[in-house]
C-alpha cells in the first residue's frame, strides 16, 4: 500500500486542493496547443488523404485536389466562425451537447454526445497512428512495431494528462509551436528556391499512378466528393475549444474565441500551403505500393515527408526536424481528445447519462476516470485495426460533422429565441447552469445589439447548412469503406446512455421517500458472529456485537475438522465466553454454503426482523499480504448482500503492518 501511494505520487504528483482550481486555468499561449493540437496537426495528413482517393482515378483526376482544398479551407473558416459564436453564448462549455440539449431537445443532445465521444476516441487513435507513421517514414525499419509504439504513446499521453491540464499543456506547447515554425520555414524555403528558378519534384513524381477504373460523369463527381470528404479530416477537433471554455483564463469567452481564430488562420494556411506544394512537386501516394509500380511491402513515405525531403534537399537536418516535430505534434494532437472527452463525460455523468464516477475530479483536478476510459478505448481500437491509418481514417469525421451540424442548428434556434425576447438582446457572459440554460443576466454583463445577434444568426445558419451538406457527402462516400461501423456505434452508444439514465431514474424512484417519512423501527435484530478460533479478532467482533443490544447473539463456526471443533469448544469454555456457540456441519468442506443455509433457515427470522452477520477481518499494510487473508469472508459477503433483511458488518482488526502504515500517514505512534 505504501509502495503504491509512493508510486502514484511519483507518477501523478501530489494532490491539489479544490481551492486551487483557478490556478489550472489556461492563457491563450498554452490553450492553443492544449485544445487546438488536433486541427493544427490534421494538416499533416489531410492533403495525403485527398491524393490517396484521387489516385484511384489516375493522373488525369489529380487536378481535382485544388477544388477539394479550396472547399475545405472555406468550410474550415465557416466552422471556426460558427464556433466562435458558441464560445460567447455558452461560456459554461459543453459544446454541441449543451447547445443541443437547450435548443433541440435531449434526443439531439445525446446524438451529438455519442458522435463526439466516438470522435474523441478516433482522434486519439488516428493522431497517434499518424505520428507513428511519420516516425516510420523517417525510420522504415520500425514499421513492424507500429502497434506497440502506438499503444506506448497512448499510455504516455494518458499519464501526462493525469498530472494536470496546465502541466501537460506546458509539455505540449513546444512540439506544437515547433511544428508550426518548421512548416512555415518549409514554405519559405520552397518559395525562395522556386523564385530563384529551382525545379523541385517529389521522389514519387516519376512513379506511374495506375488508375483502378475509369471515372467520368457522375462517377468522377463522386470520386471528387469522396476526396473532399477524406480531406475534411483537417476539421477534426475544431469544436474542442467551445467544449472547454471554462478551462480558459478570464475573460474566458474572448480568449476562447481568439484562440479559435488563431487556430483557424494557422490551419487554413498550412493545409492549403501543403496542398499547393504537393501539387507543384507532383507528389504521388497510394494505399498499396504496387499501384505506383513498387514491389509489394515497400514502405511508403507520407506526402508531407516527400514534400519536406524535396524542399530541404541536402539539408537533411531540416528534413529530420520536420519529421520529428510532425511525429510529435501528431501524437500530442490526441491531447485535444484527452481534454474534450473527460469534460464531456463529466457533463453526461452530471446529467445521469453516464456513470457518476466520471463526474469527479482526481488528485490533480482533472477528470481522471474519463482520461483512463479514453485511453483504454483508443488502445482497443488501435490493436483491433493493427495501427493501420488508412483503415482507421475511414471511421473518422462522421461524428465530427454530426456534432457540427447539431451544434450550429442549435445555435440558430438560440439566436432566434434571443431576437424574440422583449428586450431584443442577449448578454455577453451569460453562463450555462445545470441541465438547461438559466437565462439569467450576470452582474456587469454587457447587452448585445440586435444587429449583432442577426449577424451571429446568419453565421450559424450558413454553418449549419454547409456542415449538413458535408455530412451527407461524407455518409455517402465513406459508408461502404468502413464508416458504417460508426453509423452502428452511434445508436448503440445512444441506447447505452439512455439505459444509464433509466437505471439512475429507477433507483431514485425506488429509494425516494414521501414528505414526513421517518426511519422505520425494526421489530428485532438477531446477530450472528462468525468465528474460527478464540483469538483477538473474534473477541473484538463479539465485543462489538454486544454494543448493538441485539435481541439474540450467537457465535457461529463451520465444522470442517471435528478435532478443531472440539479444541474450539474447550477454549471457548476455558475463556468463559458468555455467548452461545453454534457449530454448523460441512460435509463438503464449504464455509459459505452452511452459513447461507443457517441464515436463511434461522428459526428467529421473521418478516420484519433483521439478521446481522458480523465478520471479523484482518487489515494488512502490504499489498502482498492481502491475498493471504479474508478470501472466505469476501466470498461470503458477496453472497449475503443479496439476501433480504440481512446486514453484513465488517469488524476490522489491524495487524502490525497496518498499524505501522497508519502511524506513518498520521504521525502517531503505532502501538
Amino acid at each position: 500500500m505504501r509502495a503504491g501511494n509512493a508510486a502514484k505520487r511519483l507518477l501523478v504528483g501530489r494532490p491539489l486542493d479544490s481551492g486551487r482550481l483557478g490556478e489550472t486555468l489556461l492563457p491563450k499561449r498554452i490553450a492553443l496547443p492544449v485544445f487546438c493540437s488536433d486541427p493544427l496537426s490534421s494538416v499533416a495528413y489531410a492533403t495525403e488523404e485527398i491524393l490517396l482517393i484521387l489516385a484511384l482515378g489516375g493522373l488525369a483526376v489529380l487536378h481535382l485536389a485544388w477544388y477539394a482544398a479550396v472547399g475545405i479551407v472555406v468550410l474550415l473558416l465557416v466552422v471556426v466562425a460558427s464556433y466562435r459564436q458558441t464560445c460567447y453564448a455558452y461560456p459554461g462549455g459543453g459544446g454541441a451537447y449543451v447547445v443541443s440539449a437547450e435548443n433541440l431537445g435531449r434526443r439531439a443532445a445525446l446524438t451529438a454526445a455519442s458522435a463526439l465521444l466516438i470522435d474523441y476516441v478516433m482522434t486519439v487513435a488516428v493522431s497517434v497512428v499518424s505520428g507513428v507513421a511519420a516516425i516510420t517514414s523517417a525510420a522504415p525499419s520500425l514499421d513492424g512495431h507500429a502497434v506497440a509504439m502506438s499503444v506506448f504513446f497512448v499510455v504516455v499521453l494518458a499519464w501526462m494528462n493525469l498530472r494536470g491540464v496546465r502541466e501537460s499543456g506546458r509539455w505540449f506547447a513546444a512540439p506544437t509551436y515547433a511544428f508550426i515554425a518548421v512548416v512555415y520555414l518549409m514554405f519559405a524555403v520552397a518559395g525562395i528556391r522556386m523564385a530563384t528558378g529551382a525545379t523541385i519534384r517529389a521522389e514519387s513524381a516519376a512513379l506511374p499512378v495506375e488508375q483502378v477504373s475509369t471515372y467520368s460523369g457522375l462517377a468522377l463527381v463522386l470520386l471528387g466528393l469522396r476526396a473532399f470528404a477524406s480531406g475534411c479530416t483537417a476539421l477534426t477537433g475544431v469544436e474542442a475549444v467551445s467544449n472547454g471554455v471554462p478551462a480558459f483564463a478570464k475573460p474566458k469567452s474572448r480568449n476562447a474565441a481568439m484562440t479559435l481564430a488563431i487556430m483557424g488562420g494557422l490551419s487554413a494556411t498550412m493545409f492549403f500551403g501543403i496542398t499547393v506544394l504537393a501539387m507543384v512537386y507532383e507528389v504521388h501516394v497510394a494505399e498499396d505500393p504496387t499501384e505506383l509500380g513498387l514491389p509489394p511491402g515497400t514502405p511508403m513515405s507520407t506526402a508531407l515527408a516527400q514534400i519536406g525531403r524535396a524542399t530541404f534537399g541536402d539539408w537533411h537536418v531540416l528534413f529530420y526536424a520536420l519529421q520529428a516535430v510532425t511525429a510529435g505534434v501528431l501524437i500530442l494532437a490526441a491531447n485535444t481528445a484527452f481534454n474534450g472527452f473527460p469534460m464531456l463525460a463529466s457533463v453526461l455523468g452530471r446529467d445521469r447519462y453516464a456513470p457518476r464516477q466520471l463526474v469527479h475530479r482526481g488528485d490533480r483536478l482533472v477528470y481522471s476516470n474519463g482520461i483512463v476510459l479514453l485511453a483504454l478505448a483508443a488502445i482497443t481500437l488501435i490493436v483491433a485495426f493493427d495501427a493501420q491509418l488508412t483503415r482507421l481514417i475511414q471511421l473518422y469525421i462522421i461524428g465530427v460533422f454530426v456534432s457540427f451540424t447539431l451544434s450550429q442548428a442549435g445555435m440558430v434556434k438560440h439566436w432566434r429565441r434571443e431576437l424574440a425576447t422583449p428586450a431584443g438582446a442577449t448578454y455577453a457572459g451569460a453562463a450555462y447552469a445545470g441541465a438547461a440554460y438559466a437565462g439569467a443576466t450576470p452582474a456587469g454583463a454587457a447587452p448585445v445589439a440586435r444587429h449583432t445577434i442577426r449577424r451571429r444568426l446568419a453565421i450559424n445558419a450558413f454553418g449549419a447548412c454547409l456542415t449538413a451538406v458535408v455530412l451527407v457527402i461524407v455518409l455517402i462516400t465513406k459508408f461502404t469503406h468502413g464508416a458504417w461501423l460508426v453509423v452502428i456505434a452511434m445508436p448503440v452508444l445512444y441506447a447505452g446512455m439512455k439505459g444509464v439514465r433509466r437505471h439512475y431514474d429507477a433507483v431514485a424512484a425506488e429509494v425516494a421517500v414521501a414528505p414526513g417519512d421517518r426511519p422505520h423501527t425494526l421489530a428485532e435484530n438477531h446477530v450472528l458472529v462468525l468465528v474460527a478460533s478464540v483469538n483477538a479478532t473474534s473477541l473484538r467482533a463479539l465485543s462489538y456485537a454486544k454494543t448493538l443490544r441485539p435481541d439474540s447473539l450467537t457465535a457461529v463456526t463451520v465444522a470442517e475438522d471435528p478435532a478443531e471443533v472440539e479444541v474450539l469448544r474447550a477454549t471457548w469454555e476455558a475463556h468463559g465466553i458468555d455467548v452461545p456457540l453454534r457449530v454448523l456441519s460441512s460435509p463438503y468442506r464449504s464455509i459459505v454454503q452452511p452459513v447461507m443455509r443457517h441464515v436463511r433457515d434461522a428459526p428467529e427470522r421473521t418478516g420484519d426482523s433483521v439478521i446481522s452477520v458480523v465478520i471479523p477481518e484482518y487489515v494488512v499494510g502490504h499489498w502482498w499480504e492481502q491475498p493471504l487473508h479474508n478470501q472466505s469472508a469476501l466470498r461470503l459477503k458477496t453472497r449475503l448482500l443479496f439476501m433480504k433483511n440481512v446486514v453484513v458488518i465488517d469488524v476490522p482488526y489491524r495487524l502490525a503492518s497496518a498499524r505501522e502504515l497508519a502511524a506513518e500517514s498520521t504521525g502517531t505512534p503505532s502501538a
